[in-house]
């Protein structure tokens, strides 16, 4: 019998990932809006359901048949949506970016006997997943990870465009930025520390620290690890404006005798400016810098990835490269080619030398190309 999945979330990224996994499973998407199900149910005759997904009956009304969960849901749903599934025995792959600790669910999924990945995306996520194949082959004392979704035409005024949810995207410019120098955890603001770097297929890009480590500083004991999100040249000014004037504040302020919470506000105002139009193209560029000894010979490896909006499949990058390798991940958990139970960030995926080249070889199959 087919093997059945159910995407939660049909966002830009949920969609493709159904899309994806609908080749080979009897997937169902679900999604409170109608209008996001609709390309699914009519352009590819995958099942839907229109559901509230923010309650527990919600979720667990819609998930109980089926074998496994993707979560493709805003960030500040995530982690409320994860222990839901698992409390209901279901394995999860996840790319929300939520930003509760995911350790604390670990001993709920081992007593329910669930494969929980989270953070499953581009990165985190497949930065992970090779940051953990390498730290099998080699002693590393060095990893960076730069990466950055831009629209490949840039608009004034912002010269950016988010395919997730506005307020998952302010989060990282508000977020406090953790990295490990020296083997000890540092604690900056968001946008601090920018560093320019140039790439040939799109010219020179701004850097600043972020919060994407996530799992790394406890699964990893690497003594230089940091991760640093990339616009183009002129971003952090702009974004430090708008964060100092509090535009990006989650307390309420009084407009008028009506309570607000600015960052609501300012979402609403930037989203329809952020948001790609039908047929504009994006694209995703990733390096990652690692460092270390083999054999006691010093290694300095340099992997890229860049790649863009698919024209034939009208599928943006950033859905790409974050959606098919959750898919790939996915993929290998309802197979049972890694069913490894409790709370598995992606860096134990890249721990398998099988599992890590599956996951290369499937985002090559689509066109998403590391080069090394």
């Amino acid at each position: 019998m087919q093997k059945k999945i159910i995407v939660l979330g049909a966002g830009l990224v949920g969609n493709v990932m159904a899309i994806d996994l609908s080749k080979k499973y009897d997937v169902t998407s679900a999604d409170i809006s109608a209008e996001a199900l609709k390309p699914l149910s009519e352009n590819h005759s995958i099942k839907t359901i229109q559901k509230d997904l923010s309650t527990e009956s919600g979720i667990k009304s819609v998930i109980k048949d089926f074998d496994l969960v993707v979560g493709a849901m805003p960030g500040f749903m995530g982690y409320q949506t994860a222990k839901w599934v698992i409390e209901s025995g279901i394995n999860l792959v996840d790319i929300s970016f939520f930003p509760e600790n995911p350790f604390t669910l670990d001993g709920l999924a081992k007593k329910n006997n669930v494969t929980f990945i989270m953070d499953c995306g581009v990165a985190p996520g497949l930065g992970n997943i090779i940051l953990g194949y390498y730290n099998t082959k080699m002693n590393i004392c060095d990893y960076k990870c730069f990466v950055g979704g831009l629209p490949v035409v840039r608009e004034w005024p912002y010269e950016y465009k988010a395919v997730f949810s506005p307020i998952d995207v302010i989060e990282e410019y508000i977020r406090p930025a953790r990295y490990i120098e020296h083997g000890k955890l540092v604690v900056k603001e968001a946008l601090s520390d920018p560093e320019l770097l140039y790439f040939d297929n799109v010219g020179t890009l701004e850097a600043w620290n972020s919060d994407g480590l996530r799992t790394l500083m406890k699964t990893m004991k690497i003594p230089n690890m940091i991760e640093k999100t990339m616009r183009y040249p002129g971003a952090i000014e702009y974004l430090k404006v708008l964060r100092e004037s509090g535009f990006f504040s989650y307390d309420e302020i009084d407009v008028k005798g009506k309570k607000i919470r600015p960052v609501d506000l300012t979402a609403s105002l930037l989203f329809p400016k952020w948001k790609l139009k039908p047929g504009e193209e994006d694209m995703t560029i990733m390096r990652i810098e690692i460092k270390g000894e083999k054999n006691e010979e010093k290694q300095n490896l340099k992997i890229d990835l860049f790649d863009k909006y698919d024209k034939k499949t009208d599928t943006i990058s950033m859905a790409r490269t974050t959606g098919y390798t959750c898919t790939a991940a996915a993929n290998l958990v309802i197979e049972g080619k890694f069913n490894r139970k409790g709370m598995c960030p992606p860096e134990y995926i890249g721990e398998n030398e099988e599992n890590y080249k599956y996951i290369i070889d499937y985002l090559a199959e689509r066109d998403v190309n590391l080069i090394f």
